[in-house]
């Protein structure tokens, strides 16, 4: 059984490796593979192909979200520290809030473009800010990805997920691997879901023309046709990955996990997540409720008039003698009872022996 274990894993790795080298399309219907698990468990509620390789595409913003909460929670870096943007995150394509070389923006203001308009520029000047060079920071991302124990199959090579260049090989992921990394983010840094269930928010709020940020997300509360429970967590697309998605959503103190990866369609990988996170919620565990506390019964006390604050004082102090007064005796008092008792008998021995003693000298 170990042994044919082994070959799968290897053959599994030989596809992803592949996969990668080739970036070929991937996409099908309803998806390439899918998984739900229980936030606070890590218990599996769902999977189907779960091992497959897939293309995170901008899923993988959420990677940049951990390592940046980190450095946040580790106090080397400020949420507003400002950002200057280099000519490599303004020359990035695809989705962007169309950074300038001469602009500089706050961490915190990048982290919300990073999550809502799922920002390309903003995460490479983010990268850059963090860790000195992109190059540097994917090493990171994969070190987190290591730290976590995730599987050889993942392997990031950018910041924002878009598709390789020539002779470059795409970010690569399975289901499983990013659900457990979506649990280790929330787990850690719950705050990021301050940033992920944000549907709307102005970029530049004090130019002329502030940029309108709307969620790509559309399963968030708030959205229209969204569900309640639903506050996270990104979107991943481009043509040869298809449409994937990882969610998380929390009813009656349970909290669930879902990611899609390889959705040909987008309606379809929209439905199916509604549905996984239905029936996710469904089966989760709920947090154990804390004990409620029930004070003691207490006497009522005759109706008087409200005292004044020197009456209140001096009741408080009636109630402390009163309590000392009732209270059973310390340890000091039960010392010194045991020391009567022993004395008392040793007392009586003494009289007991003496007349034993004498009875027999008389004889």
């Amino acid at each position: 059984m170990k042994k044919r274990l082994t070959t799968l894993l290897a053959l599994a790795a030989v596809a992803g490796l592949a996969l990668a080298a080739s970036a070929a399309p991937i996409s099908k219907n309803p998806y390439v593979g899918a998984i739900a698990i229980d936030a606070r468990t890590g218990a599996v509620l769902f999977e189907d192909n779960a091992d497959s390789p897939a293309y995170p595409a901008s899923m993988l913003k959420l990677v940049d979200m951990f390592l940046l909460l980190d450095r946040i929670q580790q106090g080397s870096l400020r949420p507003d520290d400002m950002v200057r943007v280099s000519k490599e995150a303004a020359d990035m394509g695809g989705s962007q809030v169309w950074l300038d070389v001469r602009e500089s923006f706050t961490v915190d203001d990048l982290m919300y473009a990073l999550m809502i308009q799922s920002a390309n520029d903003a995460a490479v000047a983010l990268a850059q800010h963090a860790a000195g060079t992109r190059a540097a920071w994917v090493d990171q991302m994969n070190a987190k990805a290591r730290e976590l124990g995730l599987s050889q199959m993942t392997r990031f090579q950018s910041p924002h997920g878009l598709p390789p260049g020539k002779g470059q090989r795409p970010d690569m992921t399975t289901p499983r691997d990013f659900a457990k990394l979506c649990q280790a983010l929330l787990a850690a840094h719950p705050e990021v879901l301050k940033y992920t269930s944000t549907t709307f928010r102005l970029f530049r709020p004090d130019s002329k023309n502030p940029l309108e940020m709307r969620n790509h997300n559309p399963l968030l509360r708030g959205q229209s046709g969204g569900l309640d429970e639903c506050d996270g967590l990104k979107t991943g697309y481009f043509k040869d990955a298809g449409y994937s998605i990882a969610l998380t959503a929390e009813r009656d103190g349970a909290r669930v996990i879902v990611v899609i990866m390889g959705c040909a369609d987008k309606k379809v990988r929209n439905a199916k997540g509604a549905e996984l996170l239905r029936f996710a919620l469904s089966k989760a565990s709920r947090a154990p409720a804390a004990p409620v506390a029930v004070a003691a019964p207490v006497a009522a006390a005759p109706a008087v008039a409200e005292p004044a604050a020197a009456e209140e004082e001096a009741d408080d102090g009636a109630e402390g003698e009163a309590e000392a007064a009732e209270a059973p005796a310390g340890p000091e008092s039960h010392t010194w009872r045991t020391v009567g008792i022993v004395v008392l008998v040793l007392f009586l021995g003494a009289v007991g022996g003496m007349v034993v003693q004498r009875r027999l000298l008389l004889k």
